[in-house]
């Protein structure tokens, strides 16, 4: 169920007061804290502190400047507050749904995969060509994907169910970068989409997949031999005592009622009527 607490590896980092600080408010923080931070270098002259952060297959390859895998994601250009707000309140609202349902170690695990595979990825791809980014707009919308993925029939603004929601947004985001041939981008969009997708679901917390179901079937080894175990016809032995042998079962009706019967006990009880009519 939507905003309930199915972890039990959740709990609070530390409190404010009465207020819960967990993984997701330290990020949240964290991104707008950066934000301010870069305002004010730009402010001060101090922009070029920006090149430093972001990051760049060239300096990363060259240089060694392994921070960027990781720093990228925190560069907050004053140019892009607006969409900054919409990010900051994604990662709020459906983050912390995320983090309650996986676990605050699974939700660290999840952020650390989305920050990390589009910057390795970029790594890769700068082998061949140079490639270079900043912010962490395909970081929120893996978080996210993973929010639709366990919530997928959750209303949202305009009563969109989740998972449609976030195939509108994955579906808009490929077709720009397509337009515009930023083939890097789209890897990285893809990436996070697939990686967030697939994170809930190797955890069983997203909706049960048939064509996975299926695929699991076929893998699995199938027995050569099939042992098949030899019925025998048992005999019913009547006890002599017909009244010994229905004491029980009438006790059982006077304490719990005859729907207390088993099917056992509900035959025995007739066999012992017909014999008993038999005898008179």
């Amino acid at each position: 169920m939507f905003g309930v607490t199915t972890s039990d590896d959740y709990r609070p980092v530390a409190w404010m007061g009465r207020y819960p600080v967990d993984v997701t408010t330290i990020l949240v923080i964290a991104h707008v804290a950066a934000m301010i931070g870069g305002c004010l270098l730009v402010a001060f002259g101090g922009g070029a502190f920006f090149t430093w952060l972001m990051f760049d297959s060239q300096a990363v390859l060259g240089s060694y400047a392994l921070h960027q895998l990781v720093t990228y994601a925190f560069v907050h250009p004053p140019s892009g507050i607006l969409w900054f707000a919409v990010e900051m309140y994604m990662l709020f609202v459906f983050g912390r749904e995320v983090e309650r349902f996986l676990g605050r170690k699974a939700f660290i695990a999840l952020y650390s995969v989305l920050v990390l595979g589009p910057s390795l990825l970029l790594t890769a791809w700068g082998l061949s060509q140079r490639t270079g980014f900043a912010g962490s707009q395909y970081v929120h919308l893996g978080v996210f994907v993973a929010f639709a993925t366990i919530y997928p029939r959750v209303e949202l603004m305009f009563r969109i169910l989740a998972k449609w929601a976030a195939v509108v947004f994955v579906a808009a985001y490929s077709l720009q970068l397509l337009a515009y041939h930023i083939w890097w981008e789209l890897g990285m969009l893809w990436l996070t989409t697939a990686a967030a997708f697939l994170f809930v679901e190797l955890r069983g917390a997203g909706p049960e997949l048939a064509w996975v179901a299926y695929l699991k079937g076929l893998m699995r080894p199938k027995p050569r031999l099939h042992v098949v175990q030899r019925s025998t016809t048992r005999r019913t032995v009547e006890p002599d005592d017909v009244y010994a042998s229905v004491d029980p079962i009438l006790e059982k009706i006077s304490k719990s009622g005859i729907g207390s019967l088993t099917e056992g006990e509900r035959r025995q009880l007739d066999r012992a009527r017909k014999r008993l009519l038999k005898e008179s």
